[in-house]
């Protein structure tokens, strides 16, 4: 019995010491596993986007850098907040969609991605998100927000901070903690993890109309995500949940021709 117990104790110990190495490692390196930062910066003479202009607005300690166009006389502007990887160049053609309807926009990368040197971290990503709101706000246009994926935290934060027009979640988290939660069941992540973009908390205070947008078959974050936090949005207007999709097939699925008509009853409100 002596032995066996030493031996159930030393195996009680390694796993101890396994599972510790495993959380020690999830905190040390949480960032570069929630972020994906890298990529090119594609020129704006490279787009469609030919009345476009390039932005760089002080933020916190260092600069945002992105792309503005005002709107057609009478239109509003949106500001899309971008998800976790690459830069926001990378999504040109919306913003062409965007123009070619008559809508302004401004996008931009947070502090810690491409076009923007800086520290990656929660507290950075809210700070430049309402520089460029507030910025967009100087420029007399209505303003509509938009949120992709990661920028579905930044956007409901700013939604709750500040008046806009319609707030549009696409692929959205009910919190960054819940997603960690469901990818790692193993591990105490509300406890160790940083950067919780508290969505369900935040999406309390937002006042402006809502629409989330999601797919069945996203596996990146959870379709039941977004639809628990529509159910939590004060003025809700439309769910628009698309069978088969993943998580970056909306644009293709025709979120464009959903996001049309609810900004279109949202400014008329």
């Amino acid at each position: 019995m002596t032995l066996l117990r030493r031996i159930l104790i030393a195996v009680l110990v390694l796993v101890a010491l396994g599972y510790g190495g495993v959380v020690g490692y999830m905190y040390f390196n949480q960032r570069a596993l929630q972020y994906a930062a890298t990529g090119p910066v594609i020129p704006l003479a490279e787009t469609r986007l030919t009345a476009a202009k390039d932005i760089a607005l002080p933020s916190g300690d260092g600069t945002i850098n992105g792309w503005y166009q005002e709107p057609r006389s009478g239109m509003p502007v949106i500001i899309y907040y971008k998800g976790n990887s690459k830069s926001f160049s990378e999504e040109h053609e919306r913003y062409e969609t965007f123009v070619a309807e008559g809508y302004g926009f401004l996008a931009f990368d947070y502090r810690g991605f491409p076009a923007s040197p800086g520290t990656i971290s929660q507290d950075n990503i809210l700070t430049d998100s309402l520089t460029a709101f507030d910025w967009a706000a100087e420029q007399g246009a209505p303003l509509l927000i938009w949120g992709r994926s990661l920028g579905s935290g930044p956007a409901t934060f700013v939604g709750s901070q500040r008046d806009a027009q319609a707030l549009l979640l696409e692929t959205p988290f009910l919190s960054a903690v819940t997603v960690a939660g469901e990818r790692y069941p193993y591990l105490p992540v509300t406890l160790v993890m940083q950067d919780q973009f508290p969505n369900n908390d935040w999406i309390r205070s937002v006042e402006e109309p809502v629409l989330v947008a999601h797919g069945t078959a996203d596996t990146t974050i959870e379709v039941t995500n977004g639809e628990r936090l529509y159910a939590l949005a004060p003025n809700p207007d439309t769910v628009w949940i698309v069978p088969g999709a993943g998580h970056s097939d909306l644009w293709a699925a025709g979120i464009w021709d959903q996001a049309k008509p609810f900004f279109e009853r949202a400014l008329s409100r």
